[in-house]
C-alpha cells in the first residue's frame, strides 16, 4: 500500500487552484491585464486561492489587490486544467462595480479587446475566451 501511495503521489499530475474573472463590456470586448511579469504580458484577470479562501472570494480579493476595482460575481461559467502551468482554474463570469485603475506591481494596465482582435497572448487563454464568446452569444 505504501507503494502506490508514493508512486501516486510522485507521477499523478498535481494542480494548483485559480481562480479567473471574464468580464465583457456592451460591445462585447474582453476586459485584459498587461501582466508585469510574462512573456506574453495580455491576459485573463486571474490569481490563485489561498487556503481556505472560497473561489469567488478569491477573484473578487485578487482583482481588487492588482487594480484597485470591485468586481461582482454573476455566475460560475467552467473549470478549466491546463497542463502547461499545472492550475486547475475556475472562470466566472463578473461585472466592474467600482473603483479606479491603480497600476500594481503585477498589472501595469487593463484594456477591453475585440475577442477576434486580440493581443499577442497564450494561446490557451485565447482559445479559452473564443470559448466562452460562444457560449454565453456575445455580439
Amino acid at each position: 500500500m505504501w507503494f502506490h501511495v508514493l508512486a501516486m503521489r510522485m507521477f499523478r499530475p498535481k494542480f494548483r487552484a485559480a481562480v479567473a474573472a471574464m468580464i465583457f463590456d456592451e460591445d462585447g470586448r474582453i476586459l485584459l491585464f498587461k501582466h508585469t511579469y510574462r512573456k506574453f504580458p495580455w491576459g485573463i484577470p486571474a490569481g490563485g486561492l489561498e487556503y481556505h479562501e472560497q473561489p469567488a472570494n478569491a477573484i473578487v480579493r485578487e482583482f481588487f489587490e492588482e487594480t484597485g476595482i470591485q468586481i461582482q460575481i454573476e455566475r460560475l461559467l467552467t473549470a478549466v486544467s491546463a497542463r502547461e502551468d499545472h492550475n486547475i482554474s475556475l472562470i466566472y463570469l463578473c461585472k466592474l462595480l467600482r473603483g479606479e485603475f491603480k497600476p500594481s506591481h503585477e498589472i501595469s494596465e487593463m484594456r477591453y479587446f475585440d475577442i477576434n482582435d486580440l493581443p499577442m497572448m497564450l494561446f490557451a487563454e485565447k482559445e479559452l475566451i473564443q470559448l466562452i464568446a460562444k457560449e454565453i452569444s456575445l455580439p
